[in-house]
């Protein structure tokens, strides 16, 4: 929703920005000028039409493990913080949100802010920082969304106005619906009520769409897709902490590509790319890998002859050791996956910067991958050296520095760029010299991400608008309604 309105105001002329004070996800990018921020204020300012900035996203929490999180403040890395010390500090993050809020205000002439979880979660409140509290200190108007596909949204919508405190209450300016299926108007008696009960108009319901966004998190539904229906079959491994999914967003939109997530060595049958995503405990989930037998499923898979790619913490658990001295996963060492001639050693200094490559001479199943240019950024805190003969993957340029990245070895490739595959020619010769080595034709031409991304906006835009009040929402930010 947020990233739609971006979209619309984009579209009307006006200079939006997204803004979130605080998120929490495992998927990250990485700006032009080396910060980190969340993947979710990413896509909504691609959809307003400008360059991600850290200003969008001041704070972003990783979590490292069920009460744990690495803090990222103005998108740099500060250390890792328990549940209990994070809150205990929160409330001297509030001017650094100030500040970025303030900065970003006085560029741009809408800023779209983003709550994080419910509005109402009263134990919380006197600190919060993200959603009312948020928007009191920004002096902004709310439209408060609901989410009808989980069931219960009349009771949610009333339950979290009459939660709030008066001059929360006051804040809110309409009530909208979202993810709706089937006929509008057997909704209608119920919005009549809610608008009674509540004394806040409804603002619009908006229709479920199958749209093909950008996923936040690992809430994503696409994480559940468990089956193949197309000529290609690829397979992410789904770790316990997997990170950057994103990375493979790309691939099912190429017609005859298929995406799934295993998490059994039985559902790896029938995969003709197996790819290893990240991790932000790498160490963590190639013991999980190993003691869940996937790890076992996968080299007989591709002593089989199944290619293996992995990207990032998958990149390292496919090497042959895996090192932490400086203790910034908890210290010790494993044996890796042994599937590249590479050692990796986790250090506390976190790489992250954009860069722009081209693929090598890429020997076995992908050799049709050589000499493609690829573009993404890096984020890890390891640093991985080759064994002597062991063979890079892909020259990378990052600003005036060029260095190479990743290993290949015996239908095995790893690389630390996310967003490898990217790039239409990455993408269109993956899927060629896949089908090619399964023996089935495959429509043929780059894709374009660029573009297809903008039409995807665009349709969010279009189901968006023609659902809202957009004269009442106006009316809301000019403060006439």
């Amino acid at each position: 929703m947020a990233a739609a309105l971006c979209r619309i105001f984009k579209q009307d002329g006006y200079k939006v920005a997204p803004f979130k004070a605080q998120n929490m996800a495992l998927n990250s990018f990485i700006t032009a000028g080396g910060g980190e921020m969340g993947r979710a204020q990413v896509m909504q300012a691609e959809a307003a039409g400008i360059a991600p900035d850290v200003r969008m996203n001041p704070i972003l929490l990783k979590p490292t493990s069920d009460c744990g999180s690495q803090v990222i403040l103005n998108g740099r890395a500060v250390g890792n913080q328990t549940a209990r010390e994070y809150w205990g500090n929160k409330r001297a993050l509030r001017p650094v949100v100030q500040a970025a809020y303030d900065s970003l205000a006085s560029e741009y002439d809408i800023l779209v802010l983003e709550g994080a979880g419910s509005p109402a979660e009263i134990n919380l409140k006197q600190d919060d920082l993200v959603n009312m509290g948020m928007a009191e200190m920004a002096d902004a108007p709310v439209v408060l969304v609901g989410d009808i596909d989980r069931g219960g949204v009349f009771a949610s919508l009333y339950g979290t106005v009459m939660l709030l405190e008066p001059r929360e209450r006051d804040r809110i300016c309409g009530l909208v619906i979202n993810k709706f299926r089937g006929d509008v108007d057997i909704l209608r008696p119920g919005l009549a009520m809610l608008e009674q009960l509540t004394g806040k108009p409804v603002l619009g319901v908006v229709p479920y769409q199958p749209l093909d966004l950008d996923d936040e998190d690992s809430l994503s539904d696409q994480l559940s897709r468990d089956s193949c229906h197309a000529p290609v079959d690829l397979a992410v491994v789904r770790l316990p902490r997997i990170s950057n999914f994103t990375d493979f967003s790309a691939l099912p939109r190429v017609p005859g590509l298929g995406l799934r997530y295993v998490s059994r060595p039985d559902q790896l049958a029938g995969a003709d790319l197996i790819l290893l995503p990240g991790s932000k405990s790498t160490i963590a989930d190639l013991k999980w890998l190993r003691e869940s037998g996937l790890e076992a499923a996968i080299l007989k898979a591709h002593a089989a002859g199944t290619p293996v790619f992995g990207v990032c913490g998958g990149y390292q658990m496919m090497g042959e050791t895996i090192a932490d001295p400086e203790g910034s996963e908890g210290g010790g060492s494993i044996r890796g996956m042994g599937l590249l001639p590479a050692e990796t050693v986790f250090r506390a200094q976190k790489t992250t910067a954009q860069a722009a490559g081209e693929l090598l001479a890429v020997e076995g199943d992908l050799a049709a991958l050589t000499g493609h240019k690829t573009r993404g950024y890096e984020i890890h805190m390891g640093q991985t050296t080759l064994r002597p003969g062991a063979k890079p993957l892909q020259r990378l340029r990052r600003g005036e520095d060029t260095l190479l990245d990743g290993c290949q070895h015996q239908n095995a490739y790893g690389t630390y760029l996310h967003g490898v595959f990217d790039e239409g020619g990455v993408l269109g010769a993956l899927a060629g010299a896949l089908a090619q080595k399964k023996g089935v034709q495959l429509e043929s031409g780059d894709f374009d991400m660029a573009q297809y991304k903008e039409a995807q906006y665009d349709a969010l835009a279009d189901t968006v608008r023609a659902a809202l009040d957009m004269e009442q929402i106006y009316r809301i930010l000019e403060g006439t309604a």
